[in-house]
């Protein structure tokens, strides 16, 4: 998580300088005067233009699939008719895992006058969510990897992001083990984890966890993984990690250290474990048998996933970057359903970043299918975390890995709201 800022509130964008110029302009009997720019959807000729943003081809952290599953959706519902008529337009940025290349993406969103983004993924809120608010233009359903994401009265978030996991994770691991090590990457998100993580223990009543920071982009975290066995302890001891992309790299190194401390459990959080991982590291034989995951969806194989899966194989089918597995495509999926129903409740009316945040904020009300509980973005559905002050989706799933397979470990939805606000 990042560091708390100040919260800007949206300025009049260039469109609306824009609108002013096109009004002066033009008058309603002279032909050739367009829709005003910036007005995407305007008419139901126009398409609805938006963006979808992560990071590609770095030596850390990669979601390829985030945006890939945003055009796939397009395509889909483009198929179908478009939503409510309309065409879907994506674009897609890489912010190439950096403060410098998130700005740059969301200054092209601004340029390219996109009526939201959507579905995004960046560890870099302070960089991309600035150039938004000045424009005006909502941030739907992005990853929630950062503090911003819950923070900026521009973005609107479909899950509790990884506080939500942390303080849930803790939850899930107080019950079950003695002492908890918690090997988490070294960088200013990072530094947030064991807080949220020890909020959910207390709860349990569990002593804090032992803090182990590891290199974003290590290769070799053999070091880290001696110091959380031996943090652990030599009874009912849990190891969880928290590193994205690298959670693998850091139990490769455990796997080949362990054996010289005694038995302990594995844990980790969606996002840095999905199924696509178990499948590929040996499944019901491989190392993260038995493993505890706190998810913020249903499990993978869950029939409520049906329609995602239905339209990946129609619109993806070969393409190896959209994972039905992965927690960045299914976030993505979420956030579209979200756009679909927002931009529907406008009956047919234009389609900007001015109307969709209206109806976000006047009391929408987004039905997933049961992915996730209701969403809506009222001021009376937010929680009352002064930390996290957009968060509406305090609810978590607690899985295991058995057989080869994610399983629910608790059935239903587990609200971790009350410990997010005492973590606060």
């Amino acid at each position: 998580m990042t560091g708390r800022r100040r919260t800007f509130f949206p300025r009049p964008s260039k469109t609306a300088a824009l609108a002013a110029a096109a009004a002066t302009a033009c008058t309603s009997l002279i032909a050739g005067c367009g829709v005003i720019p910036g007005a995407t959807g305007g008419s139901r000729d126009d398409p609805i233009t938006v963006m979808t943003w992560a990071p590609e081809k770095t030596k850390a952290t990669n979601k390829p699939g985030v945006p890939a599953m945003a055009q796939a959706y397009a395509r889909w519902v483009n198929a179908h008719g478009g939503i409510d008529g309309r065409e879907l337009k994506v674009l897609t940025c890489n912010d190439h895992n950096d403060a410098v290349g998130a700005a740059d993406c969301a200054r092209e969103a601004v340029d390219q006058e996109v009526a939201a983004v959507v579905g995004a993924y960046s560890q870099h809120g302070r960089s991309f969510l600035a150039p938004l608010e000045v424009a005006g233009i909502p941030y739907i359903g992005g990853y929630g990897i950062t503090d911003d994401e819950f923070s900026s009265p521009l973005s609107y978030p479909v899950n509790g992001g990884e506080p939500a996991l942390l303080a849930g994770n803790g939850r899930q691991l107080a019950a079950r083990c003695d002492r908890v090590a918690l090997v988490r990457p070294d960088t200013l998100a990072g530094d947030e984890l064991p807080k949220l993580l020890n909020s959910g223990l207390r709860d349990g009543h569990h002593k804090p966890v032992a803090d182990i920071r590891a290199p974003e982009d290590g290769t070799d975290l053999t070091p880290q993984a001696e110091q959380a066995l031996k943090h652990a302890g030599a009874k009912d001891g849990c190891v969880t990690a928290a590193l994205g992309a690298r959670t693998d790299t850091f139990y490769d190194s455990f796997r080949r250290t362990k054996d010289d401390y005694p038995p302990v459990r594995i844990s980790s959080v969606l996002g840095s474990v999905d199924q696509s991982l178990v499948d590929r590291t040996g499944g019901a034989s491989g190392p993260y048998e038995g493993a505890y995951v706190t998810g913020w969806y249903p499990a993978a194989g869950d029939s409520r996933w049906a329609q995602m899966r239905k339209v990946i194989r129609e619109q993806a089918f070969g393409d190896n970057r959209v994972d039905p597995a992965d927690a960045g495509v299914q976030t993505t999926w979420i956030a579209y359903t979200v756009l679909k129903q927002a931009v529907e409740s406008l009956n047919g009316g234009e389609v900007s970043a001015h109307t969709l945040r209206r109806a976000l904020d006047g009391g929408l009300r987004v039905e997933t299918g049961g992915l996730t509980p209701p969403l809506s973005w009222r001021f009376e559905d937010l929680i009352a975390a002064s930390e996290f002050p957009r968060l509406i989706n305090s609810g978590v799933t607690f899985q295991v890995v058995r057989d080869g397979k994610f399983v629910p470990a608790r059935k239903g939805f587990v609200n971790v709201e009350e410990t997010l606000e005492q973590s606060a």
